[in-house]
């Protein structure tokens, strides 16, 4: 209403209960600019014209953001923020979770009795994960706290999560107008100079334009650590098990970054003699090409431990003949790409190794 009333725009105000809706209604009709809808708002960003904003206050929890947020991207123009307000702690003080899974919350209506319902109460950092999986970039992530207690205001437990983000531009399409890279080939005549005894003695090299190329891989490591009790293997947020490791971070080599995600996430330690690097593994995911590099610790000092910051805990060691379900594809690619034998299932990879030690080139 605030942005109809003073900025002129025109809102479509999309309510899936009815009771609320009919609410709505009589609290404010007649205000210009304001369209009230009662239905699915993913079935009306389906058949609607893009929007230029877009402010959940409180519904998005009951819906699963798989399904949400890829509706909410397309409905929306490039650029346009969305802002979200969603239940991070709940009455009874239990906070979010950090598995993307709904839960069952009790809902306060006014003049009825409490409703049970099924909410997705997740940590922040998963709601971030999630934007930015589905083409947002989130620029702030707020926890509202209730105001001062006073005798006249009890405690209350609840606290909310503000996040504002925003959709991300489309990737562009190729420019059909640039003209044709053109390859040596017979009948080719060069305008570039003939040699000369004045050639300099190193030949430069420049990039194509200033502009970064478009990005359209990742690279990151997994390391195996085979202790005495089994393989080292942690637990994703996102219900995962998997080898230590990451992303490949600018200025790093495979081995800094093998050392300095196994300290991060594990706090183990370990030094660049003790990375044996095996190979690299390609596959792809959607128009990503996706660079795994597996490796092997083969010294390192401490105990695994979970640190509160990683998106990986709960360390455990795991005998290769009891290995665990629902493996990481990218763990388990580098793990039948270090021992063939073993039977994991998984998506198709491309193996280059490293050293004659490991499994040839080929697919695993």
């Amino acid at each position: 209403m605030h942005l109809a009333r003073t900025h002129d725009a025109r809102v479509t105000a999309i309510e899936l209960s009815f009771t609320q809706h009919q609410r709505a209604i009589g609290t404010h009709a007649g205000t210009p600019g304001v369209r009230f809808v009662h239905g699915d708002v993913i079935d009306h960003l389906r058949t609607a014209q893009p929007f230029d904003a877009a402010y959940a206050i409180g519904s998005l929890a009951f819906t699963d953001p798989h399904r949400s947020l890829p509706a909410l991207r397309d409905g929306l123009r490039p650029g346009a923020p969305l802002v979200l307000s969603l239940l991070h702690t709940d009455l009874h003080g239990r906070g979010p979770s950090t598995t993307v899974a709904p839960r069952e919350q009790m809902i306060l209506l006014r003049d009825n009795p409490p409703l049970a319902t099924q909410m997705w109460v997740l940590a922040p950092r998963l709601w971030e994960d999630l934007l930015t999986g589905h083409g947002f970039r989130v620029e702030a992530i707020d926890l509202l706290r209730p105001s001062d207690e006073n005798e006249n205001n009890p405690v209350n437990p609840v606290v909310q999560q503000l996040i504002r983000a925003r959709r991300l531009p489309d990737r562009p399409a190729p420019d059909s107008s640039r003209p044709a890279h053109v390859s040596s080939r017979p009948g080719h005549v060069s305008s570039r100079p003939a040699p000369t005894s004045s050639r300099p003695a190193r030949i430069s090299s420049r990039p194509r334009t200033p502009r970064p190329p478009a990005p359209h891989a990742a690279i990151g490591v997994g390391a195996i650590v085979l202790g005495d009790q089994g393989l080292l293997l942690g637990r994703h947020r996102h219900g995962t098990l998997e080898l230590p490791g990451g992303t490949v971070e600018a200025g790093e080599s495979l081995e800094e970054t093998v050392i300095r995600e196994l300290a991060e996430e594990t706090g183990l330690i370990a030094r660049p003699y003790d990375v044996t690097l095996l190979g690299t593994l390609l596959d792809h995911v959607g128009d990503v090409v996706r660079v795994s590099v597996g490796a092997i610790v083969n010294a390192w000092r401490g105990e695994p431990f979970t640190r509160p910051d990683e998106s990986v805990g709960d360390w455990a060691w795991y005998p290769l003949d009891q290995l665990p379900d629902d493996l990481f594809v990218c763990s388990a690619q580098i793990l039948t790409a270090w021992r063939p034998d073993l039977p994991i299932d998984h998506a198709p990879a491309h193996f280059t190794p490293y050293d004659h030690r490991t499994a040839p080139s080929g697919d695993v």
